[in-house]
């Protein structure tokens, strides 16, 4: 069953300008009011197969238990760490089932927006691929990186300048397919009508710094269909080094 959502996503990935294949996945659930970015693990087998498996599988697990959810709206935090078990479960099912991919894996970010009288942004994330809130000017990084780079920041061997640049920066530890419970890391954020929410692949984010994900949410003047667009095109107008993946969530007014 469908009905009206009032937050709508508008989502894009792209290629990019060196990477041979686009291993990036999304999926666009604004029925369930639910969106999912993938970003399959460069240097390891068949990273598409594994971004793409884990969008599929969650897709799948959102449409059974959105009604669900719409009846338990408290418990989403629960309804999104289910979707990343049914999401682990299949990769692993799958190099279970063929060797030749033993190893793959893929970052994931999920989003879910409650539909209450006060809505919340609740997001599941695994790996580099991130959340934001942009309000009113200001972009709020929701997520923190999985990755070596981040765990040396947080203890102060490196200051956040060298991790930029450091060698170790895209080894990620945590993902799907990297365990057999991978555990995502849950946040929730209130939310209103005239913010922004944006997920994306680290294709994005190594191609924009968050100043200048601000200036273009902000000139895209609330319109998330132009806030994707300008974001994708100015990533691969700056070298578009990666396969590049936005969605960009909006209040419907």
């Amino acid at each position: 069953m469908t009905e009206s959502r009032p937050w709508t996503g508008f989502g894009r990935t792209e290629i990019g300008h060196v990477r041979a294949s686009n291993q990036d996945a999304l999926a666009l659930l604004n029925d369930c009011g639910v969106w999912l970015v993938a970003d399959g693990m460069s240097g390891h087998p068949a990273g598409d197969i594994a971004a793409q498996t884990a969008v599929a599988a969650a897709t799948q697990r959102a449409r059974e238990r959105v009604s669900w959810l719409r009846e338990h709206t408290d418990t989403a935090a629960e309804f999104l760490a289910d979707l990343v078990t049914s999401a682990n479960r299949r990769i692993h099912d799958l190099m279970l089932a063929n060797p030749s991919l033993k190893g793959m894996g893929t970052t994931f970010v999920a989003l879910a927006i409650t539909p209450t009288s006060t809505p919340v942004a609740h997001v599941a994330h695994l790996g580099d691929s991130r959340a934001y809130l942009y309000r009113t000017g200001q972009l709020k990084q929701l997520t923190r990186d999985h990755t070596l780079v981040e765990k040396f920041v947080r203890r102060g061997l490196i200051d956040a300048a060298a991790a930029l640049t450091h060698p170790d920066r895209h080894i990620l530890t945590k993902g799907l397919g990297m365990g057999a419970d991978m555990q995502p890391e849950l946040t929730s954020t209130p939310v209103t009508p005239h913010d922004l929410i944006l997920l994306c692949s680290d294709g994005l984010t190594k191609m924009l710094e968050d100043a200048a994900i601000a200036s273009i949410l902000s000139h895209a003047q609330g319109d998330p269909h132009r806030a994707c667009h300008d974001l994708i095109e100015q990533a691969l107008r700056r070298g578009g080094e990666d396969n590049v993946t936005a969605i960009v969530v909006a209040y419907r007014q």
